[in-house]
């Protein structure tokens, strides 16, 4: 019997300037904009907190401007329980009309950063921000802009 894993690499071809910063930030300068699911993010929590002295994770897309999080509320809560201080985060020129905040953009980008800075957040998943492809001409998920980073827990 053999088994063979494959592994099917994704990328996308997106506008250069849409991405301006990839690095580590103070988790107390971003600002949510959804609730989360309260169980999804006790998973990633249990996750995190049982892993020895670093796990790889995912970084949260935020706006460069407002530091609003596009993409990551469960990432960002669970690390803000848990008391990590720096988080990696890819930092993205938001009001690109290469970015939408869902399939049909029904939101508009400046009434999200409005309610986020009020406190009046979003139920989980209300937006889907989307990305396009430049090379495919087709809109994809904004989570595949993400970096991996070597995150110390300890």
């Amino acid at each position: 019997f053999t088994f063979f894993l494959y592994l099917n690499m994704f990328s996308i071809k997106i506008d250069k300037n849409i991405i301006k910063n990839v690095t580590e930030i103070d988790i107390n300068l971003l600002i949510p904009h959804e609730k989360v699911l309260v169980d999804k993010k006790e998973i990633l929590k249990n996750n995190l907190k049982y892993k020895d002295d670093y796990v790889i994770i995912s970084s949260i897309i935020i706006c460069n401007e407002s530091k609003l999080i596009i993409d990551g509320h469960h990432r960002y809560f669970a690390m803000k329980e848990l008391g990590i201080k720096k988080i990696p985060v890819t930092m993205i020129n938001y009001f690109s009309d290469q970015i939408i905040t869902d399939k049909n953009d029904s939101l508009m980008k400046h009434d999200i950063i409005d309610n986020a800075t009020t406190g009046n957040l979003y139920e989980p998943k209300s937006t889907n921000h989307l990305i396009y492809c430049q090379q495919k001409a087709e809109w994809y998920p904004i989570t595949l802009i993400s970096a991996l980073f070597k995150l110390k827990l300890n």
